[in-house]
């Protein structure tokens, strides 16, 4: 008999070690223990969270920084850039921001450039909110960078804040990953007592009106902050210092479902971009599926009758299989199964390899070099989504709907052409044109 028992973590829940473990009872014999197996692949990232204070020459001292600590994902507040737009900062690395004045507030999110084509949406809602959504081979992760109202401002723009973080929140599925990388300016305190179900004790000094707003979000969001979870000297729980003060008011939070997939994190300690901010890191691994192989039907390749030889010898082939006939007229499917398998025998079938099948018997240069502009513009209104990149994207998706069906006529005219023009072909070659 065999007791086992699965997915054995450590106390606090977040970053333990699953593993399974067997005892056998006779003999008191132990089976190694044997780490469960993983199903998929896993997507490793280290995102992060930083007030910099303004991005005005900070650019390229940033993406440095980011690639010495080998972070992927970068959310920035207080950029004081006016503008939407997205841009590169060196290193390999790429800014999206959003700003209405130059002199305060700004947030934005900073990628490394190889994962800017996994962008899918950009929200820019307002100077102290913004989002990107990113999908990583089947699984969407959102990534909100935020900018709280300082203690000292009106209530009205702490609440206004507030409304537009729940708004993000609540038009995101519930099935895809959020992280929120924020410099909230409230403390959550140390110690977790009445809050455990959205932060752990590792938090710095009391507990303020501004950081309750942040466990009450939580709680609304079902989300755990953290940062407080992972047991760290205070040096590297402290995200802001100032003189002989300081505290924690900068936070990574992420769906309480998902902290299982966040392995550590901390403040880094040591770098200058900041004046009186620090970097809050954390590991998050994404679990992906591998995408099956899908199974491709083996296609005719019926395009080769635009060859004068291939006809010619389709034409022969079939000719020879009916019999002498051009059709047989008593027993249509019979016929349609006759003209099939002279198909793939002269020919010849497609390897069933390829996923996307373009119907190359179609495909021109003009079409590609349509669908190419249309796939620029619609990443160029993917990160400035201002109207005129709208109207443009909006034209060349016309613009290639028409080259299409211009193409595929066209091709289609010069397929039956091509062939024999008495009525019994014509019959025939329709057949062709439904291409099995």
């Amino acid at each position: 008999m065999y007791y086992t028992i699965s997915a054995i973590t450590s106390d606090s829940g977040v970053g333990g070690n699953w593993a399974t473990v067997g005892r056998r009872s006779r003999g008191g014999r132990r089976v190694r223990r044997q780490r469960e197996k993983r199903k998929g692949k896993s997507v490793g990232l280290r995102i992060g969270t930083l007030n910099v204070g303004t991005m005005t020459g900070k650019g390229r001292e940033l993406a440095d920084m980011m690639e010495r600590r080998k972070v992927d994902i970068l959310c920035v507040q207080e950029t004081r850039w006016k503008g939407s737009k997205a841009r590169s900062i060196g290193a390999g690395f790429k800014l999206f921001y959003y700003g209405v004045d130059s002199k305060r507030n700004g947030v934005g999110v900073v990628l490394k450039e190889e994962f800017v084509r996994n962008v899918l949406e950009v929200k820019r809602v307002s100077d102290r909110v913004m989002s990107l959504k990113l999908e990583f081979e089947g699984v969407m992760l959102n990534v909100v960078s935020g900018y709280a109202p300082q203690v000292g401002c009106e209530l009205e723009e702490k609440e206004r804040f507030w409304s537009e973080l729940d708004e993000v929140m609540e038009s995101i599925p519930t099935g895809e990953r959020v992280v929120i990388g924020a410099d909230f300016n409230g403390h959550v305190g140390e110690g977790n007592t009445g809050d455990e179900e959205v932060m752990g004790k590792f938090g710095v000094k009391e507990k303020n009106l501004e950081g309750q707003m942040v466990v009450d979000f939580a709680k609304r969001m079902d989300m755990g902050v953290v940062n407080t979870y992972f047991q760290k000297r205070e040096e590297h729980r402290v995200t802001y210092k100032s003189g002989d003060r300081s505290t924690q008011v900068d936070y990574i939070l992420c769906r309480r479902g998902n902290l299982k997939e966040i392995s550590d994190c901390k403040v880094v300690v040591g770098e200058s971009v900041a004046r009186q901010h620090r970097m809050v890191v954390c590991r998050m691994t994404l679990m992906v599926c591998k995408k099956k192989r899908s199974e491709i039907e083996k296609k005719t390749k019926w395009w080769k009758l635009k060859k004068e030889e291939c006809c010619e010898e389709f034409r022969q082939k079939l000719r020879q299989a009916l019999g002498g006939q051009v059709l047989l007229p008593d027993d249509w499917e019979t016929t349609a199964e006759v003209i099939r398998e002279t198909g793939r025998k002269v020919l010849g079938v497609s390897s069933g390899r390829r996923k996307e099948d373009k119907e190359t018997w179609w495909w021109n240069e003009e079409v590609q070099d349509s669908i190419q502009r249309k796939r620029l513009a619609k990443k160029k209104w993917d990160m400035d989504r201002t109207e005129e990149n709208r109207q443009e994207y909006k034209e060349l998706q016309r613009r290639v709907k028409r080259e299409v069906s211009k193409a595929k006529q066209k091709a289609y005219d010069e397929l039956y052409t091509r062939l024999d023009t008495r009525e019994g072909e014509k019959d025939l070659y329709r057949l062709a044109r439904q291409r099995d």
